[in-house]
């Protein structure tokens, strides 16, 4: 799959697009055949099951435990989200992020400061606004693996 399942209307379009390939590869099969195949792939027992399950709401950009990756001060991350709150109307997020692994936010060889946890506010797009001193952002970040019960 090429980008993260969180609805309903992103199953139903995986599903035309998993009918459209396989049909151009010599294979087709029904609507209701792709759906209980993207049912499988998102790990639910069934197209009824998986369709229960998955909100009805518009996608947002990033969940509770969703994986994460992107850079912070510069410095490359993967982690996981672990708090989101939507502020200014969904314009942005103020998340906590949990590093895999410790960032080195100091550039400088002499010394460290290594971070585990941070908390910022980014765009829908994952984009902070504050910026560094030569005008990177603070945060950019994208989803790399959606959460599912």
């Amino acid at each position: 799959m090429k980008t993260p399942v969180t609805n309903r209307d992103q199953a139903k379009a995986r599903a035309r697009e998993l009918r459209a390939e396989l049909g151009a590869g010599g294979t087709p099969i029904s609507h209701a055949e792709a759906l209980e195949r993207v049912a499988a792939e998102l790990g639910y027992r069934d197209w009824n099951t998986a369709a229960a399950r998955l909100s009805n709401e518009p996608e947002v950009p990033l969940q509770v435990g969703d994986l994460v990756a992107g850079r912070y001060l510069k410095q490359p991350f993967t982690g996981r989200v672990l708090g989101v709150r939507e502020v200014a109307g969904g314009a942005a997020f103020d998340v906590t992020i949990r590093f895999d692994e410790a960032v080195d936010v100091v550039e400088f060889e002499s010394f460290s400061n290594l971070r585990t946890q941070v908390q910022i506010t980014v765009s829908a797009a994952g984009v902070s606004a504050f910026r560094t001193s030569d005008g990177a952002p603070h945060m950019v970040l994208e989803r790399t693996s959606a959460w599912t019960v």
